[in-house]
């Protein structure tokens, strides 16, 4: 069986990438899939989530095991296989590919195709230029800055956010603050 994945991200517009896999790959093939099929370096810590209709997610599938608790179950790429995790058309799925500024592709299980096998994964759609792997720090806080004003979003994180403009020294109370010198004469 073969599963098709349809590829989006929400940073560039009529950007598209299908990829149709086998049912019996892993997570990690269709990770190396998306990287071939995006030019990323595959080496970037990266992550999958299973999630509900409304893009919640509920399970992370993960490149290495970053030293979670005991209780909690892992799922690393390289043992989960597709079909164990996805059974439904229409599954969704996101594919964190930067930790660092929380940047994902947005996928949906669009096709599942009994009767047919993949060796290798394939790219059998590709629209558009993907968005960078890695972002420029300075860029990405300009922007952030800049939605965050077009926005009307104020968060009173001006320079005089402490308040210190409006400290006045005879409301502080020094009577708690004790000095005592351990130094021995």
């Amino acid at each position: 069986m073969t599963f098709t994945f349809n590829i989006i991200s929400d940073e560039v517009e009529n950007f598209k990438r299908v990829i149709v896999i086998d049912a019996g790959a892993t997570f990690l093939d269709l990770k190396n899939a998306i990287c071939d099929s995006v030019d990323y370096d595959k080496n970037q810590f990266c992550s999958f989530f299973l999630c509900e209709s409304n893009w919640e997610k509920t399970r992370e599938i993960t490149m290495e095991d970053m030293g979670s608790r005991s209780d909690e179950d892992i799922y690393l790429m390289e043992d989960c296989v597709l079909e164990d995790l996805i059974e439904d058309e229409g599954q969704r799925l996101i594919f964190n590919f930067d930790y660092l500024t929380d940047r994902s592709f947005f996928m949906e299980m669009k096709e599942m195709t009994p009767g047919k096998s993949l060796k290798d994964p394939l790219c059998s759609a590709s629209l558009g230029t993907p968005p960078p792997q890695n972002v420029d720090f300075d860029e990405f806080n300009a922007k952030l800055d800049a939605q965050t004003t077009d926005s009307g979003l104020d968060l009173g994180l001006d320079d005089e956010y402490y308040g210190d403009a409006t400290f006045n020294d005879d409301e502080f109370d020094a009577g708690g603050f004790e000095v005592t010198d351990f130094t021995e004469e």
